[in-house]
């Protein structure tokens, strides 16, 4: 918003503010006062005014979310790049978004080479451990059309870039090689990239739909990035291996128990030999400081004139601190598994980072305070107050337009679009508000159109900035993020299986494809899959039995026991499997049947508080959010207790259908318990649902092993007493002293993350209050 951006800059204590960061006289400044919007807002006139990069880090997802939406509108989005780190250490118990990590790599690769933009950063991408920055700009492929390939050099890139050959693409990070045409999917891109080769020279570069294989665009050049954060060359993963090898052998020195050195033995030999074979483990990424031999982390990247910004230094340092301790934790349980060698640093602490730091730094923080371990050169103070939110009350509104207008303030107006400009004067004129569309020339009142999420008044600078959801209680809809939708792996004919896969027969159990043959029986031709068992017996299917065939997939990438023809061990497994099958479905039906004769809580149909709230949602909810929502809040107005499960990726948005349906259950008076199963899902989850209920009376209580004893014991009689609506927590809320006065709704986030204890306390939970399941791994 240009308009808003000369406002300020013609300030001269802001002007004067500018000038001494550009010159750097100030190596580390603290900046108290600012609120809201007014933070983007001097980011925005930062950025014009010093035209070098500046790196914003935000103490987690969503205020760097919050804070990306923000300057997109007042910079555009062309000149703000998002890293959206995944704040879960524990990488092998989270489900990571692609989406993201696409996101993730196109950033990445804009820091690497010194793009002039803003970043906007969560502390959790500091903290990685990753390869230098000279590493990463040795690993991209660019081509254009009449240009000669090394394809074999291409195809050996491609696979240290992170990408899978495959026969066909389908899915991003896949690539293929079909005669003279090569197609890689590139998982920052919206479509596969298709390269048709005349002998060694590019014969043309288009665009491809993944799904018909049909052409989209031409393209006369093309730049591939890694589909990767991690990359590791052939020699780098032996290197990798030998480390690992050297790791291994000291913690067996370590180890006491002989079965856990066994299953630590088991575990990292298996990868290790993976490495030493050329081939990535999963999570690779939790050996950090063993990755390589020059470990760096993000700031590494920065450009060293560049500007970093700490958003509320006060908040990051607590998100850190708990990081830490809940690593410190998983790490112990790694190892007492076997699962893990000692002595692996996984991640970088905020001392380390702040060491590392040669950049300017700047930090937001409300109020003037001390912080550990972190001393300023300079304090700013902005005397800054957030707008009120008029809502509505116009006499509120004529009295606040009176005293701005007695002292020769300017008055901006930021309207939603420029359809809504006109329209929202009109509204005021109809008070006797009168006012001017267009930039200011002097003191009065102004209508602008653009994007703001709140409004503030800067008393000195004689400023104020007001939105339109802050007058009429109309709040826009932000469009959500882009994301791409990709399905789970199918098998829909005998193309989609490779031979050398493990596949499994409904009859004769697991054995290994070997590929498709034709053979003659009783003078006819037919096409057959050839499936080899244990004992190197052969099994011929016909093409038209596919159905009776599925892909093995097991939770290790580890060659499973074929099984025998003919043999007795796949039907004792099978007999096995349905007897467990049948011991759950009794407990089903049992637990089932408890519900129906259970008479549950009819909640109430949508009243305005209700649908206020759901206006308050700053983002325009998808088509597959809007029907879960309707769904679940059905469900509820039924007498029968609600069992439903949500699945969704990461960062689809089953959050605020939870939201919703807690609401919901809080306005009809019972509370709501919401289960997760790791401290920092808790933390967040917590965090997220006190921001949305900030402006309704509802009280949100947390119960986790970082809480104090003082605290717990506070949120344990809220509860009790019916003061607390809503808690948050960790298996804590299984525990016996928790008792609710009258539990309505319980929510869980990835139960089948819980152990089989907490399980059944779960069902018990369930017998006569409504239920919520959120995952993203349906099982």
């Amino acid at each position: 918003m240009e308009v808003l951006r000369q406002l300020v800059m013609q300030d001269k204590h802001i002007t004067s503010f500018l000038q001494e960061i550009q010159s750097g006289q100030s190596a580390t400044q603290l900046i108290t006062g600012l609120t809201g919007s007014a933070r983007p807002v001097m980011v925005d006139a930062l950025f014009e005014y010093v035209k070098k990069p500046i790196y914003i880090v935000s103490p987690n997802l969503l205020q760097a979310q919050k804070m990306v939406d923000e300057l997109a509108g007042l910079l555009g989005e062309e000149h703000v790049h998002y890293y959206p780190a995944d704040e879960f250490i524990a990488a092998d118990l989270s489900v990571a978004s692609p989406e993201l990590r696409a996101e993730r790599i196109a950033t990445l690769d804009c820091l690497a080479r010194g793009e002039k933009a803003v970043y906007v950063i969560p502390v959790a991408g500091l903290r990685k451990m990753m390869q230098p920055k000279e590493h990463w700009l040795q690993y991209f492929l660019q081509i254009a059309v009449g240009e000669d390939i090394q394809i074999d050099e291409w195809l050996q890139t491609l696979v240290e870039m992170g990408y899978v050959r495959n026969s066909m693409v389908t899915t991003p990070g896949e690539f293929a090689l079909r005669g003279g045409i090569l197609d890689i999917y590139p998982p920052y891109l919206e479509a596969p990239i298709r390269i048709e080769l005349f002998d060694t020279e590019v014969d043309s570069i288009r665009t491809f739909s993944a799904d018909d294989q049909r052409s989209i665009d031409k393209l006369q050049k093309v730049r591939i990035l890694p589909a990767s954060e991690v990359i590791l060359t052939k020699a780098e993963r032996i290197a990798l291996a030998g480390r690992l090898e050297t790791a291994l052998a000291t913690s067996l020195k370590k180890v006491k128990k002989q079965e856990t050195k066994e299953l630590l033995y088991q575990h990292i030999q298996y990868d290790i030999e993976l490495l030493q074979q050329g081939n990535l483990p999963d999570y690779v990424n939790k050996y950090g400081s063993l990755l390589y031999e020059k470990t760096s982390y993000l700031g590494d990247y920065f450009v060293h004139d560049g500007i970093v910004l700490f958003d509320e230094l006060g908040r990051i340092q607590e998100v850190m601190d708990a990081w830490e301790r809940e690593e410190e934790e998983w790490f112990l349980s790694l190892i007492e598994e076997g699962k893990m060698v000692h002595d692996v640093k996984p991640a970088f602490s905020l001392k380390e980072i702040l060491a590392m730091m040669s950049q300017q730094k700047l930090y937001f923080s409300l109020f003037s305070r001390t912080f550990a371990g972190v001393s300023f050169n300079k304090t700013t103070n902005f005397s800054c107050k957030p707008m009120q939110q008029f809502h509505g009350q116009m006499s509120l509104l004529q009295s606040e337009v009176e005293r701005w207008l007695l002292g020769k303030f300017t008055v901006l107006i930021v309207a939603r679009d420029k359809d809504r400009v006109k329209r929202v004067q009109q509204m005021l004129e109809e008070y006797d508000i009168h006012t001017t569309i267009g930039n200011p020339t002097e003191a009065g009142i102004y209508i602008v159109d653009g994007s703001l999420s709140s409004g503030f008044e800067l008393p000195l600078q004689r400023l104020v900035i007001v939105t339109e959801d802050e007058l009429f209680k109309q709040q826009a809809k932000k469009k959500a993020r882009p994301q791409k939708m990709t399905n789970a792996e199918r098998i829909k004919s005998y193309t989609e299986i490779k031979p050398g896969d493990y596949v499994v027969h409904v009859h004769h159990g697991i054995g290994k494809y070997i590929g498709l043959e034709t053979l003659e029986v009783n003078g006819t031709h037919k096409d057959y899959l050839h499936i080899r068992y244990r004992a190197d017996d052969k099994l011929y299917v016909p093409v038209e039995q596919i159905d009776l065939i599925q892909k093995y997939v097991a939770s290790e990438d580890r060659e499973p026991k074929l099984h025998k023809l003919g043999g007795a061990e796949w039907k004792k497994a099978k007999a096995k499997v349905s007897s467990a099958v049948q011991d759950i479905a009794d407990d089903l039906i049992k637990l089932y049947a408890k519900r129906e004769a259970e008479k549950g809580h009819a909640f109430a149909i949508d009243n305005d508080d209700q649908r206020s709230f759901e206006d308050s949602f700053p983002y325009e909810e998808t088509e597959d959010q809007l029907r879960s929502i309707i769904e679940v809040k059905r469900d509820m107005e039924r007498e029968r207790p609600m069992d439903r499960l949500v699945c969704g990726d990461v960062g689809y948005g089953k959050t605020e259908v939870a939201i919703r349906a807690a609401f919901k259950a809080i306005q009809d008076g019972k509370q709501v318990a919401f289960l997760v199963p790791t401290t920092i899902l808790a933390q967040q989850h917590y965090e997220t649902i006190r921001e949305r209920f900030q402006d309704f009376a509802i009280n949100v209580g947390l119960l986790s092993r970082f809480r104090t004893k003082k605290e717990q014991t506070a949120t344990l009689k809220g509860l009790k007493e019916g003061q607390v609506d809503i808690v948050v927590g960790t298996h804590r809320i299984l525990s016996k002293d928790l008792i609710f006065q009258d539990l309505g709704l319980l929510i869980v986030d990835e139960e089948q993350r819980f152990g089989v204890t907490h399980k059944e306390k779960i069902k018990q939970l369930k017998t006569n209050v409504d239920v919520l399941t959120l995952t993203a791994t349906p099982i």
